[in-house]
């Protein structure tokens, strides 16, 4: 892979080939941006292309630390991912071990901390030091989704590379070209930012079945019955789908989106396409303000979950709001 066939990111991209171009490497970097817009992607493809032989604005992908490093044995290079919910301090302690010896090929050491925001406060703080002072040459990558969790002393150390959401109409065009069902693709563009992502997405067969709970419980809700309840309850929780009730409160905030558009008239930028007669039907049922606030609901109920509370009763709560 080349830094050509990421999709999008062009700023990234640029500032990564420039450094590389001009061999002016930052020793630490703070990749930032939504979730799922292939910061992992980039910063593997750019630790490639620090070590590549090649030593040009791309890794050429033939020679022998190259290969190192798309077999995931490269002696200089390290990830450091969350164990359980959080980064440790021993874990960023080992890192500190384990870079403190220089490289053997006297190349720079690499290291990818994903998830950065996730360390706790004394994982953060004695990555501080080590930042900035490594006792070999190293390049750090630091990923977040949350870049305001990361400490002001680390963002302050770092370079920042902003990472953005893929155009949506661009990853439909990819993946539709890739013969992905287009209704699932539609849905899962909204949902990830990243082509990967999309393709683990619309991989699962979780995904297509939730989206055919959310069509259910959209038009079922909206005729102020208790049915879309007992639909829930069998459908989600029953049927082996309670693990993403989190997605289907997104399919629904694209679901309550839709019915806006249908309501002004702007059926072009509709995501459920394939539904129009039921939105069309379900649309005029209700005011604007009722479907603006399902929107607001559903991004409650999700933050609800987020804490930890019931996803079942997440659920309830929400389905009775949008009954009204």
């Amino acid at each position: 892979m080349s830094f050509q066939e990421i999709i999008g990111q062009e700023t990234a991209k640029k500032v990564l080939q420039n450094g590389l171009r001009q061999q002016k490497i930052s020793h630490a970097y703070l990749f930032h941006g939504p979730a799922g817009s292939g910061q992992l992607k980039m910063a593997l493809h750019f630790a490639k292309a620090l070590v590549c032989l090649e030593k040009g604005e791309d890794a050429c992908g033939h020679c022998i630390e190259c290969r190192k490093m798309e077999h995931g044995n490269h002696p200089d290079f390290l990830l450091v991912e969350p164990d359980g919910s959080s980064i440790k301090i021993d874990q960023i302690r080992e890192l500190q071990r384990i870079f403190s010896y220089r490289s053997e090929a006297g190349n720079r050491k690499i290291y990818i901390i994903q998830d950065a925001d996730k360390m706790t406060v004394q994982a953060a703080n004695s990555l501080l030091k080590f930042l900035e002072e490594p006792p070999a040459p190293a390049v750090a990558m630091l990923l977040t989704d949350n870049v305001q969790s990361i400490l002001p002393t680390i963002r302050s150390r770092t370079q920042p590379v902003l990472f953005t959401a893929v155009d949506p109409k661009q990853m439909i065009q990819l993946l539709a070209d890739e013969n992905y069902p287009l209704p699932l693709v539609r849905c899962a563009v909204h949902l990830v930012s990243d082509p990967e992502e999309c393709r683990k997405l619309l991989a699962e067969n979780w995904f297509a079945e939730i989206r055919n709970v959310v069509l259910q419980l959209g038009k079922e809700s909206a005729s102020r019955g208790s049915m879309s309840l007992i639909t829930a309850q069998q459908k989600i929780f029953k049927g082996g789908l309670g693990d993403h009730v989190d997605q289907v409160f997104d399919l629904f905030h694209l679901w309550f989106k839709d019915l806006i558009y249908i309501q002004i008239g702007q059926n072009e930028s509709i995501v459920f396409i394939d539904q129009l007669e039921s939105l069309s039907k379900v649309a005029h049922t209700r005011s604007m303000q009722h479907w603006i606030s399902c929107m607001a609901l559903a991004a409650e109920c999700k933050k609800m979950l987020r804490s930890n509370v019931n996803g079942q009763l997440c659920m309830e709560q929400f389905l009775i709001g949008v009954s009204g």
